[in-house]
């Protein structure tokens, strides 16, 4: 027998499935031998990527590059409080095997950027948007065009959610729904304005409904159609979105990805440098752009400004003396660093280097 049929134990797991006549033994197989990318494994990817490993999707790569936070577990429901700052991608692939052996998972502990993006969906053939900055979205959907991959896209916030798929057979791109990348705070984030913890859930599962229907070629695929949720009323509505000709990528442009940088656009301090400089008395600010209910003592003073607040605070931050920006684990601070040297031209910004999250205080 085939080694890629679908075994004993495997006919017995997918059974349900199985009896759908749309479905049947042959489209058990295609599912298993379909290769399915999720970026992001959070809100958003933690019910996609169950959904489609009980659904037995044959191999599902996993991309994300953060650490379980404490305030995650209120909605990434694939994780728990022992798997506090673990690589969510490297977590969620031993979990998904716990819940099904028979699927291969490829994780990236990374962030996607244009260097890396075509390597990884060489892989693929369907892409799942579970990212949560409009860079990464815009890179993810650019670099479909160009693949010609199908792009099944997810966004939520506070009790609302929205589900689409992008490039569906030369259909609608993200470029048609807003031609041009938001700026990096244009767009209130779920840090900011909060988020219902079901939505992710509704959402996803819509998202993962949706690779299942692509790969088994039922129903109506959500192209050219923005499927829209309000969890506080139950309403579901359909928003029409036309091909735009301009949506027709060739190349990779600039994402003004700010959580991205290389080392000679940033300057680094150590905590004990900082402590030495503090104690000699230097003049220098420090801006602690955590959330604040992450926010935790320090034995020294600091201007508390949450990174999604920092471009209305802009006239607080000095510009003739050393400013160190500090967070848990420096993703925050050189956002917020790379945000105001490019696009308002500091000079004087420093990182602490590798955060708060190794000092003991």
């Amino acid at each position: 027998m085939n080694k890629n049929m679908l075994s004993k134990e495997e006919l017995k797991r997918y059974s349900r499935h199985i009896r759908l006549q749309e479905v049947g033994i042959e489209g058990q197989q295609k599912l298993k031998d379909s290769n399915v990318l999720v970026i992001g494994a959070g809100g958003l990817g933690c019910p996609v990527l169950q959904y489609l490993a009980a659904a037995g999707i044959g191999t599902i790569g996993i991309i994300d590059n953060d650490l379980v936070d404490l305030s995650n577990l209120q909605r990434q429901i694939l994780f728990n409080e022992v798997d506090l700052e673990k690589p969510k991608a490297l977590v969620a692939k031993e979990k998904l095997l716990k819940m099904n052996s028979t699927i291969t998972v490829h994780s990236y502990f990374e962030r996607l950027n244009p260097k890396n993006i075509f390597k990884i969906f060489d892989k693929y053939n369907i892409i799942v948007d579970c990212s949560d900055n409009f860079p990464t979205r815009y890179l993810i959907n650019d670099a479909c065009v160009i693949t010609n991959k199908p792009l099944v896209y997810g966004a939520i916030e506070r009790f609302d959610g929205q589900v689409t798929v992008f490039n569906y057979k030369n259909g609608p791109t993200l470029r048609c729904l807003s031609p041009e990348q938001p700026g990096a705070f244009d767009v209130p984030s779920c840090a900011e304005v909060g988020v219902i913890g079901v939505i992710p859930g509704i959402i996803g599962a819509f998202q993962a409904n949706e690779v299942i229907k692509i790969i088994l070629g039922l129903g109506e695929i959500l192209s050219g159609k923005i499927l829209i949720f309000d969890a506080l009323t139950y309403n579901l509505n359909l928003v029409r979105l036309d091909k735009q000709e301009s949506s027709n990528i060739k190349t990779l442009s600039e994402y003004n990805d700010y959580c991205i940088s290389s080392e000679d656009e940033i300057k680094h301090i150590t905590y004990s440098e900082l402590i030495k400089k503090l104690k000699k008395k230097d003049k220098i600010t420090i801006i602690d752009v955590r959330y604040p209910e992450d926010l935790t003592d320090l034995p020294f003073e600091t201007l508390k400004i949450p990174i999604y607040e920092i471009h209305n605070h802009i006239d607080l931050i000095p510009k003739n003396s050393d400013v160190v920006f500090i967070c848990d684990h420096s993703s925050k601070s050189i956002m917020a660093i790379n945000f105001l040297q490019n696009k308002h031209c500091f000079k004087n910004l420093i990182n602490l280097k590798d955060g708060l999250c190794t000092v003991t205080i």
